[in-house]
């Protein structure tokens, strides 16, 4: 985030306050507070079963908090729907992949971006309308290096390609927030760096939290870390800080990652 763009964005993009999610008596998040900047670049980090996934699908309206509030752009979002997030500026992707896979790359994306408009699928769009939304599809392709790609069925392209065409379609929503999780998982050493270069080059006005087990990415993209255990925020602080503390040494970085 630059100087300039502070103060006309100083009240954070996402406020989090005493957010808290249970299942039965399983307390999977507990009184969360967490802030994130416009133009933030955000890692949530932790152990399995941190709450970290679950966080994210209260933020993004999957899962209905059982305490606390959510404000996105100023708006409490508490009890809006996922639709409704997305609309206002939400996009996200998946630990389990939600492509269409008997569809083409550009069918995909043209879908995703058909989707915000008016709020739901449509079967058919208007001509002109229609090949504006093929050219925005044709262009989140290029953004996210599959240029060339349009035609190619989603169950053949590697599954790199596809954690990109994620990223893309999470674009579609012209987001202020991107939401990813774990966009570095399954992937080659070759796959991760594309990945890393990818999210390093996204438009800095679009605010990104990604929850990420390879620590290579996360504390390479992000600017601030959150830690997480047992569904509680247990540090935050700068990718430095975070390499140096040994509380998070002890819960999941362990040795490898001294002076990484």
């Amino acid at each position: 985030m630059t100087e300039a763009a502070a103060p006309e964005h100083a009240a954070p993009v996402l406020r989090l306050r005493g957010i808290g999610r249970r299942f039965g008596g399983l307390h999977a998040v507990r009184d969360v507070d967490l802030d994130v900047a416009h133009g933030e670049r955000r890692a949530i980090l932790g152990p399995n079963g941190a709450g970290k996934t679950t966080l994210f699908n209260v933020i993004s309206g999957d899962f209905r908090p059982t305490s606390g509030t959510i404000e996105f752009l100023g708006q409490d979002v508490t009890a809006l729907s996922a639709s409704a997030r997305a609309k206002l500026g939400m996009g996200r992707t998946y630990q389990q992949s939600r492509l269409f896979g008997g569809l083409s790359l550009e069918d995909n994306l043209y879908l995703a971006t058909l989707g915000v408009q008016g709020g739901h699928f449509r079967p058919v769009a208007a001509p002109r309308r229609d090949r504006e939304l093929r050219n925005r599809a044709r262009g989140l392709a290029g953004m996210v290096g599959l240029r060339g790609r349009d035609d190619t069925l989603v169950s053949s392209l590697s599954h790199g390609e596809q954690r990109q065409l994620e990223v893309a379609m999470a674009h579609a929503v012209n987001p202020t927030l991107m939401m990813l999780d774990e966009p570095a998982s399954g992937l080659s050493r070759g796959e991760r760096v594309a990945l890393t270069e990818l999210l390093l080059e996204l438009d800095p006005n679009i605010t990104l939290i990604l929850i990420e087990h390879d620590m290579d990415v996360a504390l390479r993209v992000a600017e601030r870390v959150t830690m997480m255990h047992d569904g509680r925020v247990i540090v935050e602080g700068t990718p430095d800080e975070i390499r140096a503390n040994e509380t998070v040494h002890a819960l999941y970085l362990g040795q490898g990652h001294e002076g990484a």
